[in-house]
């Protein structure tokens, strides 16, 4: 039985909570939070589980074993610190830290503990997502060109980091993953419209190695809840939406002619036959709960002492990307190497 403490019961804390105390091979021994009133509407839900607001009493305990973030990203880098001084092993929230400084050192600390420094990247663990990679990995797709991301909603509207650092933080890890590598230049542009100095949207062109371009638009002032993502390879193309939990992804079999189209082109049937139009699959992806399957990853890393598929190292490249975009926003758009 693995013993865990749950820092941060705010929005996302419960969901971790139900994970991890839910009967199988770990156990919640302690939920910390700064609110007492937040700790008194979870209490009576969790009768064993001690709720505390100190940090240092959960630390301090030798029965814990490990110790999940889920606090606002400011935090995250003492906390991890903490915790990892105290021996535990951690789960802490996207992204990492807010500094690829912060990461680092953790990284380090991390090593010289032994123990694991996993990351809640948590769409790494979405069967689409996996499915996706399987096909770029195997180049059922061809050489991939590139890749369009769309991330927005009306809200949650988030006072301590931008819409960039909450929401491109999924995309940046996803893309990451897909390539398997971090882009070698970013360039950004960003609005503010509600609270002053936090961006609410952002539009991103990532370069990654091969020439492969990956644009990102990242929004909580939207009317529209989007999670859209097009890769377009030089054999086949695909979309994959994540708000269609029957059929997330369909895989085109579509592309340009590898014939040189007429220097001019004049009639619709010249035009029509530059491009080449083939069949739409719809693959089945069994979809499951991706944070439990997270969770469940992170148990048997602890286990088994298996690298997390979300390291940390994977994590900081993420967070080096999303200082490049902040510093490119700055500079009026500029290319920003991360």
């Amino acid at each position: 039985m693995i013993r865990v403490a749950v820092i941060g019961a705010g929005h996302w804390g419960p969901n971790l909570i139900r994970n991890f105390h839910s009967g199988g091979p770990s156990q919640v021994r302690y939920v910390v939070d700064s609110r007492t009133e937040r700790l008194a509407q979870l209490e009576p839900r969790y009768p064993g589980v001690t709720f505390t607001t100190e940090l240092s009493q959960a630390l301090g305990d030798p029965d814990v074993d490990a110790v999940v973030v889920s606090t606002p990203t400011a935090t995250h880098a003492p906390i991890c610190r903490a915790a990892l001084e105290a021996k535990k092993h951690v789960l802490v929230e996207k992204p990492i830290t807010h500094r690829a400084e912060d990461a680092a050192g953790l990284i380090t600390l991390a090593a010289a503990q032994g123990r694991v420094l996993m990351v809640g990247h948590v769409f790494l663990f979405n069967p689409a997502v996996q499915y996706v990679k399987r096909l770029v990995d195997e180049g059922a797709l061809g050489k991939i060109q590139y890749v369009s991301m769309v991330r927005t909603n009306l809200g949650p509207i988030r006072g301590d980091v931008s819409a960039a650092w909450d929401l491109a933080s999924h995309d940046v890890s996803i893309a990451d993953y897909w390539l398997s590598s971090a882009p070698e230049a970013v360039s950004a542009v960003g609005g503010v419209f509600i609270n002053p100095g936090i961006h609410d949207v952002t539009f991103a062109t990532l370069r990654y190695p091969k020439g492969v371009l990956v644009n990102l638009h990242t929004s909580w002032l939207n009317p529209r809840k989007a999670r859209d993502i097009t890769v377009v390879g030089d054999r086949r193309m695909l979309t994959f939406d994540d708000m269609n939990l029957l059929e997330p992804i369909r895989v085109y079999d579509k592309g340009v002619k590898d014939d040189v189209s007429p220097s001019v082109v004049d009639t619709f049937a010249s035009f029509r036959a530059s491009v080449r139009e083939g069949d739409i699959t719809i693959p089945k992806v069994a979809m499951g709960e991706p944070l439990k399957t997270e969770c469940d990853h992170f148990l048997e890393c602890i286990r088994t002492g298996k690298p997390p598929l979300t390291d940390a190292v994977r994590a900081a490249a993420v967070v080096r990307t999303l200082e490049a975009m902040d510093l490119s926003i700055a500079r009026g758009g500029a290319e920003v190497r991360p």
